[in-house]
């Protein structure tokens, strides 16, 4: 307890106690209060994800209840004519053949150029080059995918044509090339951050042993993030895989099985976009086939994820 001196001569006590105690009460006001928003927040997230699980698979389940539709054909054919015709198939494969091919495109660009793009601006690139070409980079993940889209319609399926590559006007190839510019800035992004978190000891200890720059990126800091670089990919490959605009204009809306990307081709995303800008009534079978179609790309996203993690578990590296 200290003192102060009033008057001459008087010593009053002043105590400190009071307002300690109001600090400390409202430290934990605040720390309680952030508690209960970041649990409501958490909450509110897993509520709406279960939401969405339970309307597709409720919107699934009477799909297949319908009359001309069944598992079986749903899963095991390859002739997807929903709108053709009197007699309608629902073999789900032509969609999920068109959506891996432009996924395929799209990864052969965006995962090597963007892994090297990273280890230039972790490894090589001075730090005022790196704070400027990071950037605008990352700009390239706002522009919006409708953008993307008509750029991949109306300059890149000309540009393959004048180069002499014989393309549909829709195509899997312009449209792959459209979204792994899209995805680029993903893996560049999340790469660079992973190689920079590798500690500087690891660089330094290989210096010592006589290693190059280019033996140091290759051989230790990139083995050393690769679980950081490996979950990059896996969230450009399910952002590709789900990716509507862009395969909506460029890709086409011919389902069909085929491995070359010249050819057109509709996405299951694709075929959602089709149908409700339709005219397909809200109780009839090709509705209700765009919620089995999102089911379907649903699992496929939940089994990259989980694979994702595992390898990332596999693979991961802990420091001190």
């Amino acid at each position: 307890m200290t003192t102060i001196q009033a008057q001459p001569g008087a010593l009053l006590p002043l105590d400190h106690s009071a307002g300690r105690e109001r600090s400390r009460t409202l430290r934990r006001f605040r720390e309680a209060f952030m508690t209960a928003a970041l649990m409501a927040c958490a909450i509110f997230s897993t509520l709406t994800t279960f939401a969405i699980i339970g309307v597709l698979l409720e919107e699934t389940r009477r799909f297949f209840t319908m009359p001309d539709v069944s598992p079986g054909e749903f899963f095991l054919t390859a002739t997807w004519q929903p709108l053709l015709g009197a007699e309608k198939h629902f073999g789900v494969w032509p969609l999920v053949c068109g959506t891996m091919l432009v996924t395929g495109v799209s990864a052969l660009l965006a995962l090597p150029l963007g892994l090297i793009t990273a280890i230039y601006l972790s490894e090589y690139a001075p730090r005022g080059l790196r704070a400027v070409l990071k950037p605008v980079l990352e700009i390239l993940a706002g522009i919006p995918t409708v953008v993307y889209g008509f750029f991949a319609l109306t300059f890149i399926t000309p540009a393959l044509l004048g180069a002499g590559v014989e393309v549909d006007s829709y195509n899997a190839l312009s449209a792959g090339l459209a979204v792994g510019i899209m995805t680029l800035p993903i893996v560049c992004s999340l790469s660079e951050d992973a190689l920079q978190a590798v500690p500087r000891s690891l660089r330094e200890g290989a210096y010592a042993c006589g290693g190059t720059r280019l033996d140091v990126s290759l051989r230790v800091v990139v083995p050393a993030a690769l679980s950081g670089i490996i979950a990059s990919f896996l969230l450009a490959i399910a952002r590709a895989i789900g990716e509507t605009m862009i395969v909506a204009l460029a890709a086409g809306g011919l389902a069909q099985l085929t491995a070359d990307p010249r050819d057109q081709v509709q996405t299951m995303t694709g075929y959602m976009v089709q149908i409700f800008l339709g005219d397909a009534s809200a109780a009839g079978v090709e509705y209700r086939s765009s919620y089995a179609v999102a089911f379907m790309l649903f699992l496929m996203t939940l089994v990259v994820t989980i694979v994702g993690y595992r390898i990332m578990r596999r693979y991961r590296e802990e420091y001190q």
